[in-house]
Parts: structure tokens; sequence; C-alpha cells
């Protein structure tokens, strides 16, 4: 199906109802791994929580190789086959399912099949997106990609803002006080002693991604039959080594994925154990996790409006690279924070008896140096979705996307499996705090990598010129 770019590209409602995706599919990302159920999961589910970081990051590191081994091939038959919302519908059962089961992730259940459980949803949520990242370079014009891009994931983390608040005013309550943010009984007679309130946040995840998707799936154009699923599938693996023949033809696109590789390792990583790493050096309940949560939320909403206005007048490139900077800064500023002093010393903390909400000095260094993170993790993201968009024509675009999923996990299990693996081997010498601080500290090192590599590489060239990209 040929569709025809109208400027401007907000005004169309396929553009919207793409928009619409990300809005959908972040609440789950925010709430359910990072900020709710999983410093619930580490904290109530395993011996320790810092065993229980260790078992989150392999959980990570698993889903990983998944979505790194299948994407691809994913990527290759759809672009053979023809549409993609079938393929999304297809993950969305995956995803729904996985999520409504997580409800019954009590206190004395095994962490196992919770933790694979998680896996399922998270590899179905990953699947989903390569397809809908692929739609975007036939919806708008390539100098608004950027801009589409950022919007879309600033209103995704608007989305997962709403929902986050809502689960912390009406249902997460606090174990101790029995009490919601708002400082009332949860509804539906949550019990915090058993969790339900963080639990309960799986299957309404569940339920938001059902009911926001079907935006796209209405209004979005989606591409027409091209074959049929069997001779699709058998094309589909010649397709992918092609794929990877012309990316090594591509230089500065073989250069930019290899850098990207390397920064969204340790985005994954800070994304997946941010929060039940801040559970961990402090021992915060679901209401101060879910409030942190808002905070990088509303600091990610306003990174990407910015980001979206910056890529549109200079290219991806400054921002990525302006965006890896921040995130290794703040990265160092986390791993920096002890109880009594941040900056590894540098800044030493007056003693202090504060009480209540983020009532020590280290809190609340914690949450600056988190605010940061919030407002880098949204545009380096968003613009290098960007970066590929711009760089590759619509017939290509899922192959090359599912390429692109390869290589932001290929060895997305290095950086949770460094994370998970500094963690364990500090616990027997040292503090559950000082562990995870050691084991995080592992995500610097990708940062710094990934944004040298980055720095070397030319901006993007047109889709058609295949000699620059």
């Amino acid at each position: 199906m040929t569709m025809t770019p109208l400027k401007p590209p907000l005004r169309r409602a396929a553009v919207r109802g793409w928009m619409s995706f990300d809005v959908a599919a972040q609440p789950f990302f925010t709430v359910v791994i990072t900020f709710v159920f999983g410093p619930y999961v580490v904290a109530n589910l395993a011996e320790n929580p810092a065993a229980g970081q260790a078992a989150w990051g392999a959980a990570a590191t698993v889903t990983g190789l998944l979505v790194a081994v299948l994407s691809p091939v994913f990527g290759a038959i759809a672009d053979r086959a023809g549409p993609r919302k079938p393929w999304i519908a297809a993950f969305a059962t995956v995803k729904i399912a996985a999520l409504a089961l997580l409800w019954f992730a009590a206190p004395g259940v095994p962490i196992l099949p919770v933790l694979l459980l998680v896996v399922a949803a998270q590899a179905a949520a990953e699947f989903s997106i390569v397809f809908n990242d692929a739609m975007l370079p036939s919806l708008v014009e390539p100098d608004a990609i950027g801009r589409v891009s950022n919007i879309a994931w600033g209103i995704g983390y608007a989305g997962g803002l709403v929902f986050l608040v809502a689960v912390l005013a009406f249902l997460a309550a606090d174990a101790a006080t029995g009490l919601t943010l708002l400082g009332i009984p949860p509804l539906f007679s949550l019990d915090p002693a058993t969790g339900e309130g963080a639990r309960a946040t799986a299957p309404l995840a569940g339920l938001w991604y059902l009911l926001l998707l079907l935006p796209m799936m209405i209004f979005t154009p989606d591409r027409a039959q091209r074959a049929a699923l069997g001779p699709a599938v058998g094309g589909a693996m010649s397709d992918l080594l092609a794929t990877g023949r012309e990316v090594r033809r591509r230089p500065h696109l073989f250069r930019f994925l290899l850098a990207r590789m390397i920064y969204q390792d340790g985005v994954n990583a800070l994304l997946v154990l941010g929060g039940t790493f801040a559970a961990v050096l402090f021992g915060w309940s679901i209401t101060e996790s879910g409030l942190f949560g808002i905070l990088l939320n509303v600091a990610a909403i306003v990174g990407c409006l910015l980001a979206g206005r910056l890529d549109e007048r200079a290219g991806p490139k400054p921002v990525i690279a302006l965006s890896i900077l921040v995130l290794f800064a703040a990265t160092l500023g986390i791993v920096s924070t002890g109880p009594a002093s941040t900056l590894f010393g540098l800044l030493v903390f007056e003693p202090s008896g504060g009480t209540g909400l983020f009532g020590s000095p280290a809190e609340k260094a914690y949450l600056v140096w988190g605010s940061l993170i919030g407002l880098a993790f949204g545009p380096v993201q968003a613009s290098s979705r960007s970066w590929l968009a711009r760089s590759v024509a619509p017939e290509e675009a899922g192959r090359f996307f599912g390429f692109y999923a390869l290589t932001g996990r290929a060895t997305s299990f290095l950086a949770t499996l460094s994370v998970s693996a500094l963690t364990a081997a500090a616990l027997p010498f040292a503090t559950a705090e000082l562990a995870a601080r050691i084991g995080m500290s592992a995500l610097v090192g990708f940062f710094a990598v990934g944004l040298v590599l980055l720095l070397a590489t030319p901006a993007p060239a047109a889709p058609g010129d295949k000699t620059l990209s």
C-alpha cells in the first residue's frame, strides 16, 4: 500500500495511530519491568535483594538472547510476507497472556516460573517493536522522522507516567502503613502484605496494551500481502544473509550499528535494573520506587520533546552523542553514591536523621543522578531509531529493523551478565548495598566505548545512497 507523506505529519491519523503503539507499550517497561513489579520480585521472591538483582539480570540476559536471535528472522519473514500488523497482534497475545499470569506471583512462589513469564512477556514486547518501527519510513518524510520518533517516545513515557501515577495513587500500598500515595486503602481491597498492588500492575498493563494498541491497528495502513507465510519463511534466511552482506557494504551504517550495539547494551541494562538497584541501595518501598519512576518519566518526556527539535534541525548524531555522555556521567553518579557521600567521597554528607520519603542526603543525590538518566534514555533510543529509519528504504525496513534489533541485543547479555556476575562475585566480601554498586559500575564501560565509536561514525546518509550509508 502506498502512503503519501503529508505535512505536518502529526496531523495524519495514520501517524497518530502509529504513535499510539509507544503509549500502549511503555507502561509494561516503566511499571512492570523497572519501577513496581520488578522491585517487588527482587525484594520478595528471592533469598535476599542482591540475589534477586542477580536473578532479574539473568532473566534479562535470556530475553536479550532470544530477541537477538529471532528478531532478524521475524523481520525478514515479514518483509517477504508483507503485512506487519498480524505479527504485532500475535505477539500481543503472548504478552497479554504472560502478564495476566503474573498476578499469581505471590510471596513464597518459586521465582523461576515468574522469571520465565517475564521473559516471555518482554520478548514478545521487543519483537512487536521491530514490526512497529519498520512502519516508520513509510509514514513520514525523512526530514520529519526524528521529530516523529522522539515525540512518539515522549508520549509513550507520558502514558507510562499516567499508568504509574494511577498505580501509586490507587493500587500499590506501602506494606508498613497499608495506604497508597494518596493516604487511602488500595482499591479492590488489594493486600499490600502479599504484594497484590504490585502484582496487579502486570495484568493491568496487559489490558492497557490491548486498548491502546487499537488506534494503530485501525488507523495506520499496513502493507499488502506479498507472499504466503510458507514461501516467506523459506526465503527469509537468504534475505537475512543478504542483509548482513549489505550492511558490510554500507560502512557508515555498519559503524553506527556497531556503536549502537555497545551503548544500547548499557541502556537496556540500566532500564531493566535501575529500579531494582535503587531498591537494594536504599530499601525503598513500592511508593518510593514509584515516585522515582515518576521523576524519571517526567524528565524523559522533557528530554524527548527537546531532542525531537534538535534531531529535526541537526540530525540524530548530536542527540545520541549528548545523551550517551549524560548517561555515562549519571551512571558514574549513581554507583558513586553511598550512605554518607557521592562522587566517590568527593561530596560528603553531613549526618542526618531525615525521615520520610527520600529523607537522607544520599537518596536526594540519587534523585539528581536519576533525573539526568531520565533526560537521556528516551532521546538516545528515539534518535537511534531515527538514524536507521533515515538510512533505509521502506521496502527493506523490516529486515533492517530486525537486524537493528539483533545488533541492539546481540551482546546485551554482556551488560546484564556483567552486572549480575559482578554483584554475585562481590556478595561474599561486601554488603548487599556495596555489591549492587560494584555490579552496576560495569555499565559505565559500555557507555564510554559506545560514545567513542559513535563519534567516529559519520551522520546518516539518504536512504538511496548505498555508498555513504
